[in-house]
């Protein structure tokens, strides 16, 4: 990328020193070493807040802060900034060949999807219409949008690529929505695809619902996860008698934000050069999203914890879990496709050795991401060839 976020000019808040980014297109400075940076960022406590009457109660304390762009107060309230700040969007870009647009699918709560379809392709290679590959964006539940630029980047290639219709879909984030929210918003909009199917003109015209596929990047793909399992085990309907029928033919996992009380090796002594999530952050990203009181073993966090029901008679479909071995998340990845593995599910486990959390979205014209989109293609193709007869 050409800009990457830098430490602010300090300034204080509260009681307490917090980081926050101001953009340069100088070096590269990754969230992670924020963690360390004496920077601070802006005063969010309001002056009328400061300037109360001496029997007033106290204003509002941080008691968690994410870099400046999310504060959550003492009072339960939220304060919340621009995310992008955190690391320096490049302006969207487009691929040749394929279109996009916003559609509402949820207006009592403002949520879109974001439709890429290409353009030349109103049908597929069969001369019949294009899978459909649902995706999810990351940032541990709390911050992301699917308009940034390398969610948006990465569902064009694959859009291109793929010779898909890409579904980038927006749900609601905690801390002001915490979990279960994000994962009844991703079940909802499969309620709303199935009656989109025809209302909508490029999915009447380009979209084949019985071959979609559920994918998301981080903690995407832990709701990809989560979406999948109450589809597969009938808590989402998605097929009935009208048509178009919706079918789920596979599920994607790209660096899948995953949880647990006990730490992993890699948790334990993560890789040397971890640039984007630490231990650290993900650790923050659970306490801010999940039920208040949850630890890091709630099922959200941990498919497979104490407290998580057995997904043994689960009747999940093909699984493709990329895991980047400079993750420090690696083990839960790996560890995720051995149990789904030794449950007897469809399941292909691809590792990037050296690579970071979220490097198909970091650095979405990378060589690596360019690997990713084959595999993708690989996997899609394999999963529809039944359909295809």
């Amino acid at each position: 990328m050409n800009a990457l976020a830098v430490p602010g000019k300090e300034r204080c808040f509260g009681n307490g020193r917090h980081g926050y980014c101001a953009l340069s297109n100088q070096q590269p400075y990754c969230c992670s070493e924020l963690l360390k940076s004496e920077e601070t960022p802006i005063d969010l406590v309001s002056s009328s807040a400061k300037s109360g009457s001496g029997d007033a109660a106290p204003p509002p304390h941080v008691v968690e802060d994410f870099f400046g762009v999310i504060q959550l107060l003492s009072d339960g309230s939220v304060v919340r900034a621009d995310d992008a700040a955190l690391l320096a969007m490049p302006e969207l870009q487009d691929v040749p060949g394929v279109q996009w647009k916003d559609a509402v699918y949820d207006a009592t709560h403002g949520l879109r999807v974001r439709v890429f379809k290409p353009a030349a392709a109103a049908a597929g290679d069969d001369g019949g219409k294009l899978p459909v590959f649902v995706y999810f964006h990351g940032g541990g539940y709390c911050i992301g949008a699917l308009d940034q630029s390398p969610f948006h980047t990465f569902c064009l290639r694959a859009a291109d690529e793929l010779s898909a219709v890409v579904l980038s879909v927006q749900y609601r984030l905690a801390p002001e929505h915490r979990l279960p929210t994000a994962i009844d918003d991703g079940a909802a909009f499969f309620s709303w695809l199935r009656g989109a199917g025809n209302a909508d003109p490029w999915l009447a015209e380009s979209a084949e619902l019985a071959r979609t596929f559920i994918s998301g990047v981080s903690a995407g793909a832990n709701l990809a996860h989560q979406v999948a399992v109450r589809v597969a085990s009938g808590r989402q309907p998605v097929v009935d008698d009208v048509d178009p029928v919706v079918r789920v033919a596979g599920y994607v996992l790209l660096d899948a934000f995953f949880g647990g009380v006990e730490r992993t090796a890699a948790e334990a002594n993560p890789p040397a050069d971890v640039s984007l999530l630490t231990v650290e952050m993900a650790d923050q990203f659970w306490r801010l999203a999940l039920p208040a009181g949850a630890t890091r073993d709630h099922p959200v966090a941990n498919p497979f914890g104490p407290e998580s029901p057995s997904l043994e008679a689960v009747a999940l479909p093909p699984a493709l879990v990329v895991a980047s071995g400079g993750d420090v998340l690696y083990d839960r990845v790996v560890g995720y496709a051995a149990r789904l593995k030794e449950m007897g599910k469809a399941v292909e486990l691809v590792e990037f050795e050296g690579a970071q959390h979220g490097f198909s979205v970091i650095q979405p014209w990378s060589p690596e991401t360019s690997e990713v989109i084959q595999v993708l293609k690989r996997f899609v193709h394999k999963a529809i060839r039944p359909a295809e007869g």
